[in-house]
């Protein structure tokens, strides 16, 4: 019986990123690359598309941004499987994107091989979690949690605009709401984080370990 290829759609915002895994993963036995996109907006409209078994998302997208992207995608198809990579070394991203429903969570200094073997795992119904976040995410299970848990997904994701230092109006605009509503959501986020200003959720971020994505 012929083995089944598995059908791969790459979302990353870097043309030079999206060559190379499609270059790793089409000389791999069984891979083929159906569809590419460097935007989330892109990938969730050329989805169904694609027809793609597994969906390579990079979690720092511009516009929309990764997490984002993939609640978009399994609101879509509720069996979407998506494997997220990432550059980032906090614990609040794999957290989020695990509770968003990502079939696994990758660090992209991880070997060329282990995104294969990830890929094939995800293909097979498998969780798959970088060892060392894997490791990470149960010490910390037994210590003091985050204090940016204390956001909801959507509070994070201003929170994660904010941070980039744009302006009320530049997220109202990516977030598709009002200037209001956006002002709205950043006097809660500082409530909740105890912080007067974006100044000061910065430099919580940076001691919290979450990038500026």
């Amino acid at each position: 019986m012929t083995p089944k290829t598995i059908r791969i759609a790459l979302v990353d915002p870097r043309d030079v990123v999206r060559a190379g895994f499609k270059l790793l993963l089409e000389n791999t036995a069984c891979m083929q690359v159906v569809g590419e996109a460097g935007q989330g907006e892109a990938a969730c409209e050329q989805y169904a598309a694609w027809r793609a078994d597994i969906i390579v998302l990079d979690i720092s997208l511009p516009g929309i941004g990764g997490v984002e992207t993939l609640r978009r995608l399994r609101r879509q198809d509720k069996k979407a499987k998506v494997l997220v990579l990432s550059a980032c070394e906090d614990l609040s991203h794999p957290r989020r994107v695990l509770r968003a429903g990502a079939a696994g969570y990758l660090s992209k200094r991880a070997a060329p091989q282990e995104l294969v073997d990830a890929v094939r795992k995800v293909e097979a119904g498998q969780i798959v979690l970088d060892p060392h976040l894997a490791n990470l995410l149960f010490t910390a299970a037994n210590t003091e949690a985050s204090v940016l848990d204390r956001l909801s997904e959507r509070e994070f994701d201003y929170f994660l605009g904010l941070i980039r230092g744009l302006s009320i109006c530049q997220l109202a605009t990516q977030m598709g709401v009002s200037e209001w509503t956006a002002g709205c959501h950043l006097r809660h986020i500082k409530r909740k984080l105890r912080v007067e200003s974006q100044s000061e959720m910065a430099l919580l971020a940076l001691r919290e370990g979450v990038a500026a994505l």
